[in-house]
């Protein structure tokens, strides 16, 4: 992806004269490759700044239609990296359009400086209307609940700190956004050539908390003892030399794993050591069999672990519990995603990365602990066979094979999968392989997610590969317009049952707990009559796109189509009808 190029080339910086060159002096040197944006006048000053003094490199723009993909490509960007993005957002409405995606990436622990801007806050200097409807007097106010700091300084000066710190935050586990808003004076204000911009390298990332060596030794002797130990791998880190110590933990120790759709991609699904099935939020009913099996569970930053316990014990006895995470820094009481708590033998504040290193490391060379019939046997995949159902004939089961055999050798990396997607199509072996779900369950942020991880694989040989459901095509997809302006590789697939399926499932739930008739449980959520046109929405947008397919004959050399033109560079949208039979198995 190039840079847009300039009507004016800039052959060298120009002098540094306002607030907005000074603050954009410090993004470039603060490792901030992009700045997804709407446009606005609230930050026009920084907006000249970037593309006029620093000519639209580090940080590059990635002009978006709404504010709510800004915020979502950054996520996107830091599920592949790991890393923050840069979004700009323009006064109080856009920070409102942003606040659903903000919850979603907060949820998601995602790391993004968030800069925002408001004012004139000087009433004198305010235009009329306009720049009263977009002053707020405490504009953070809108998401400080679900973001991890945010500033509004008050000079240039302040502007500059405050960045530095926001950045620090960000990138300081747990991670999660940060938001700095900028009055519209301090960007306009005319500055000194001897004002000093901070030199990053001075002001080093905090290191991530480490278990002491007496905690470990304690936990290598709890599962050095046990029968049937389980570690819980949840959200951890998207290196392969973090995924190959997880892997050689795990063989070390001889010990079972289990991972969990709603998390990236943590460990290899096929390996012995994995013998259940992923769950999507709620355990497989395999997972739920070695959940109760275990005599010992080493929860590592696993996302709820109250709900994995009551849904395989119950109110009743439970095994040993050890637990490692590290969220104090976040919990506030708003949101409840700190969810129920555990009783726990040991709970340990650590990054789960940080505990996997630890363990290795007191493990050595030793073999691991033989114990007979564990793990257990893994299931025997799609008991029964094929299904027969009523209605459209191609399965979710029969799109994740298409999708496999069409890929062929070449790697992928799924950005998401919806809900109906099952375990057994979970096949994962690398930490780039899937990037999991949204993290707050906000519908409409899959698009500009996918296009937040092509940005960041952009030239790696990966095709990034979103099957989202058709809700959260229809909600989303302008973002898409993004990837087609900045020529991004990239494949969507509709997973299109034409309905809000997941709630239609609530809606059968209430009508037989209520005697009330279960037909009557589409009313309200059918997205037919007329059927979108998902291809035709695409095209609008300027991508390629093919469907709606409906007969699975062809959908594997619809497929195939599909990804020699993402190969070649494009963005393709494939519209595949599919059953809704089996939707949310695991």
């Amino acid at each position: 992806m190039k840079p847009e190029a300039l009507n004016v080339a800039i052959t060298e910086r120009p002098p540094l004269e306002w607030g907005s060159d000074a603050i954009a002096e410090l993004l470039s040197r603060l490792d901030l490759p992009y700045i997804a944006m709407v446009p606005g006048s609230s930050y026009r000053g920084l907006h000249d700044s970037l593309v006029n003094y620093l000519g639209n490199t580090g940080p590059q723009m990635i002009v978006c239609l709404h504010e709510e993909h800004s915020v979502a490509i950054a996520q996107g960007y830091a599920k592949v990296t790991g890393r923050p993005m840069l979004v700009g957002l323009h006064s109080n409405v856009g920070l409102m359009h942003a606040a659903m995606a903000i919850y979603n990436a907060y949820c998601d622990r995602a790391p993004m400086v968030l800069i925002g801007a408001t004012g004139p806050l000087d009433a004198a200097k305010r235009r009329p209307w306009i720049d009263w409807v977009h002053t707020s007097a405490d504009q953070a106010a809108i998401v400080r609940h679900y973001v991890k700091w945010d500033d509004q300084p008050g000079s240039v000066e302040a502007a500059l700190e405050s960045l530095m710190r926001g950045n620090l935050l960000t990138r300081t586990e747990p991670s999660a956004p940060v938001y700095i808003c900028l009055d519209s004076e301090i960007q306009e204000c005319e500055v000194g050539a001897a004002l000093e911009i901070p030199e990053p390298d001075r002001y080093p990332v905090a290191t991530d908390p480490a278990p002491d060596t007496g905690t470990v030794d304690e936990i290598l002797a709890m599962l050095a003892s046990a029968e049937r130990p389980l570690i819980l791998l949840g959200r951890s880190g998207r290196t392969e030399e973090e995924w190959n110590r997880r892997v050689a933990l795990v063989e070390a120790l001889g010990v079972c794993c289990l991972t969990d759709m709603r998390m990236p991609a943590a460990f290899p699904t096929e390996h012995p050591s994995h013998p259940a099935k992923p769950g999507a939020g709620r355990l497989s009913q395999s997972g739920v069999e070695l959940v109760r099996q275990s005599d010992l569970i080493l929860s590592l930053n696993w996302t709820e672990l109250s709900g994995t316990l009551a849904s395989a014990f119950g109110d009743g006895p439970r095994p040993k519990v050890v637990t490692c995470k590290n969220l104090g820094a976040l919990l506030n009481g708003w949101t409840k995603d700190h969810f129920a708590l555990v009783s726990a033998d040991l709970e340990v504040t650590a990054g789960a990365d940080q505990m996997v290193s630890a363990l290795l490391a007191r493990v050595g060379e030793n073999p691991p602990v033989e114990r007979p019939d564990w793990p257990p046997t893994r299931p025997a995949a799609r008991p029964g066979g094929r299904p027969e159902v009523e209605g459209d004939p191609i399965l979710m089961s029969d799109l994740a094979t298409a999708i496999r055999e069409a890929a062929g050798s070449g790697k992928i990396t799924y950005t998401t999968l919806p809900l109906g997607w099952s375990g057994e199509d979970a096949l994962f072996s690398g930490p780039l392989d899937y990037l999991g779900r949204d993290g707050g369950g906000g519908v409409g942020s899959g698009p500009g997610i996918a296009v937040g991880a092509a940005l960041a694989l952009d030239g790696t040989g990966r095709v990034p590969v979103a099957v989202l459901g058709d809700g959260d095509y229809l909600m989303g997809s302008s973002a898409l317009w993004t990837a087609a302006h900045y020529r991004l590789p990239l494949l969507v697939i509709v997973a299109n049952n034409r309905s809000y399926f997941n709630d239609e499932g609530h809606q059968r739930q209430v009508a037989a707990r209520r005697s009330r008739p279960v037909e009557n449980r589409s009313v309200g959520q059918h997205l037919r009559d007329p059927d979108p046109d998902l291809a035709t929405i695409a095209r609008g947008h300027g991508l390629s796109a093919y469907g709606p397919v409906l007969d699975p004959g062809e959908l594997q050399s619809v497929l195939s189509k599909a990804f020699d033109e993402v190969r070649a560079g494009g963005t393709v949208v494939v519209d595949v009808r599919v059953n809704p039979y089996g939707y949310g198995r695991a």
